[in-house]
């Protein structure tokens, strides 16, 4: 008889580990399908900030010829101003701050 209880002891003890192994892989496949999840998610909010640049770029490249953008560019590139118009820099904001006075 103690070879019976033996045999059933170490089926018990073989299916134990078998349950243990499952629940420890399905575990862990929740974990990385979890980070993968975030990952996608970071990557799709890339991309549309992307695309929304991209569109931004493609506007100002239809827009390149106009002399509203030319206009823009040389006042905010290039810093000029029209003639007798008074250019203000507010020394306390950054440098590329300019207020346009006299038009």
């Amino acid at each position: 008889m103690k070879k019976k209880k033996k045999g059933f002891r170490l089926k018990n003890l073989i299916l134990i580990l078998f349950v243990f192994w499952l629940c420890k892989s399905l575990i862990s496949q929740r974990i990385v399908m979890g980070e993968a999840k975030k990952i996608k998610l970071e990557r799709e909010a890339e991309v549309s900030q992307l695309e929304r640049e991209i569109e931004e770029l493609n506007k100002e490249i239809e827009e390149k010829d106009s002399l509203e953008f030319v206009e823009k560019i040389a006042r905010e590139e290039l810093k000029m101003v029209r003639p007798r118009e008074i250019m203000y820099i507010d020394k306390n904001k950054e440098k590329k701050n300019f207020k346009f006075g006299g038009e």
